[in-house]
């Protein structure tokens, strides 16, 4: 793939950062987008900026969800250094787990595949303290997201560490829908906006190197005064002005970061409104679109089930919690049914 500002990145495509061979002038080695030739037909990430919030039992119970559909449905416990998605699913930790693959104990993905008692339904199990595996080689990381997108399912779950790293955030944008977790308390609230932005600029690094446009981009942020820049989007506008195809193709590929917000444990109306303002505070200081899936209202069911090892789903499939998971399941199929399926 060319690396002018000139050049496309597909349409549709779902890529992330490799290291190119290509020096660009100045000789700095500049990462470049690539695209899996198969992948998962759709990736979804479940992040937040902590942890704590319920992003295992969301991804666990969306993954059960699905795969009662009749979907073919793999989770993956990205949570590198800090795996627990088999616990929330009433697992002992496989014999084989994600640190295997990456330490080349087994030579496919496939074979770290282990099923569950949910029809459908199969589990990619990270590794609990390996210091090694928590932070992988650029290489070994490059490899894991290629091999992610690639693996022959409905929909592969990705149930990611908390923090803002750049581990964490490329796993999340290589994702269809990237599922932002929050509770409505105002210290999960703001690390969850600082997760969205970190990821917004780690997609933005990653689009204006493609492009190689990175020299624009940094003398529209450095005369920031000058070019009125107080936006991300003022960002853009004043890199259209110098080089209006340039502008656009980096606009292009950033309206396509679109999150999906879940607000988990609402207890009042106004915890669930907290998703809306989010939403609009998103929307008005960034000039992008947010999708609110909807809020997960507060149950003691959940902690039982958790102290029993027992899924949600499989424990109390009639809690109003389990019937708030169905309803964001049938969102995100709707979302699915409106945008154009990437093919291999």
């Amino acid at each position: 793939m060319a690396s002018s500002p000139g050049s496309k990145v597909p349409q549709g495509s779902h890529v992330v950062a490799s290291r190119a061979t290509a020096r660009p002038q100045g000789g700095a080695e500049r990462p470049r987008l690539v695209r899996a030739k198969q992948r998962a037909w759709r990736v979804l990430a479940v992040g937040g900026g902590k942890g704590g919030i319920g992003k295992s039992l969301i991804a666990s119970n969306l993954g059960i969800e699905l795969a009662r559909r009749g979907n073919r449905v793999v989770l993956i416990d990205a949570d590198l250094g800090g795996a627990n998605l088999h616990t929330c699913l009433g697992m002992e930790l496989p014999k084989v787990t994600l640190s295997d693959y990456i330490n080349r104990r087994v030579a496919k993905l496939e074979e770290v595949l282990v099923p569950t008692t949910v029809a459908n339904l199969s589990l990619v199990s990270g590794a609990l303290d390996a210091l090694d595996v928590a932070n992988p080689k650029y290489a070994q990381k490059l490899k894991l997201l290629r091999n992610f997108q690639a693996l022959d399912v409905d929909y592969a779950i990705l149930d990611l560490g908390a923090g803002t790293n750049y581990n964490v955030l490329d796993f999340f944008l290589i994702a269809d829908h990237g599922l932002l977790v929050l509770v409505p308390e105002p210290t999960s609230v703001e690390n969850g906006y600082r997760f969205i932005k970190a990821a917004f600029f780690r997609r933005l690094a990653n689009v204006q190197a493609v492009y190689g446009i990175e020299w624009l981009v940094r003398d529209a942020m450095t005369r920031r005064q000058e070019n009125g820049v107080k936006t991300p989007f003022d960002v853009i506008a004043a890199v259209r002005r110098r080089d209006q195809e340039a502008g656009e193709s980096l606009e292009r590929e950033m309206r396509r970061f679109r999150p999906r917000l879940i607000v988990n444990q609402a207890r009042t109306e106004a915890d669930r409104q907290v998703g809306e303002a989010v939403v609009g505070a998103w929307r008005k200081y960034f000039g992008l679109e947010m999708d609110y899936l909807g809020a997960i209202g507060y149950d003691d069911e959940v902690w039982k089930a958790v102290r029993k090892r027992r899924p949600l789903l499989i424990e109390r499939p009639l809690a109003e919690t389990a019937q708030a998971l169905a309803r964001i399941a049938d969102r995100i199929i709707a979302l699915d049914r409106t945008s154009e399926r990437v093919e291999p």
